[in-house]
Order: C-alpha cells, then sequence, then structure tokens
C-alpha cells in the first residue's frame, strides 16, 4: 500500500477502540482477524456519528468490496486503539479508506488498512451514488 497518509498525525480523525480480552490470542497479540473488526468498526462508527443519522436505514448502505490490512508491529489487550481515518478515493458510489491503527503514545501505525465501500440501493443491491449526508461527513478526509 503506497497511499498517504501513514503517521498518525497525519490522519484527519481518530477513533478510539478499545481491546478485548477475546482479541488477544494463544500467541499474546491482537489476533490478525480483529485487525479487520477495527477498520469496520471505526469506518461505521465515523459514519453514524459524522452524519447524525443511524446509517442502516439509508436507501443506499455501503457493502464492502475489498479490504486489505498491512501488519507492522503488534496490538495488545488490555488497551486503547487509535484508529485514524482518511479517504483516499471518493467515487459516484464507493469510497476508498485508509486506516491507521496505533497504541499507545507512537506516531508510527502498528498497521495499515485498506476498506472499500461500495453503495448500492438497499432493496435491490444494485450501486446507487453515495447518500449526500455521508459524502458530506467523509469530503474532510479525504487526503
Amino acid at each position: 500500500m503506497t497511499d498517504a497518509p501513514t503517521l498518525r498525525s497525519d490522519f484527519r480523525a481518530l477513533r478510539i477502540i478499545t481491546t478485548r480480552w477475546e482479541d488477544e490470542d494463544v500467541y499474546g497479540h491482537v489476533n490478525n482477524v480483529v485487525y479487520y473488526s477495527f477498520f469496520d468498526t471505526a469506518v461505521n462508527g465515523f459514519l453514524i456519528d459524522a452524519t447524525g443519522t443511524d446509517i442502516r436505514r439509508l436507501p443506499a448502505v455501503g457493502l464492502v468490496a475489498e479490504t486489505q490490512c498491512e501488519f507492522l508491529r503488534e496490538l495488545n489487550f488490555p488497551g486503547d486503539v487509535h484508529a485514524g481515518l482518511a479517504v483516499s478515493r471518493l467515487g459516484t458510489s464507493s469510497i476508498t479508506y485508509r486506516i491507521g491503527l496505533f497504541q499507545g503514545e507512537s506516531d508510527e501505525p502498528a498497521a495499515i488498512g485498506r476498506f472499500v465501500h461500495v453503495y448500492v440501493d438497499r432493496a435491490d443491491r444494485r450501486p446507487t451514488p453515495i447518500p449526500d449526508v455521508v459524502r458530506a461527513a467523509v469530503e474532510p478526509l479525504l487526503a
């Protein structure tokens, strides 16, 4: 992944996610699949807060079409994870997010993720334009 930003200070929005006991695996660190859950939680939590609406009730909903993660160092329980959010591409019916996961005071990420939402009509699941309320919420995150 070569999209900027990379450092915590580069991201325009940060969301806090608290790790849970069950997030750690037998190797003593947060399991890799949990990172993807953090991406989903950060993006959708941001959208709910930034739009002031329950995004699940909009006529168009964002479905995850692609995810990717570059693991750089371990995350651990207990501790908060700061998820930095940026938008690297804002299309007609899709949004590509760049997400940095940070723990502790480090400006260096533990992981960098790519997360793509494609908006579809709630009823027929066909691609449709991003709702205006969502577009307005994510435009300030354009990297």
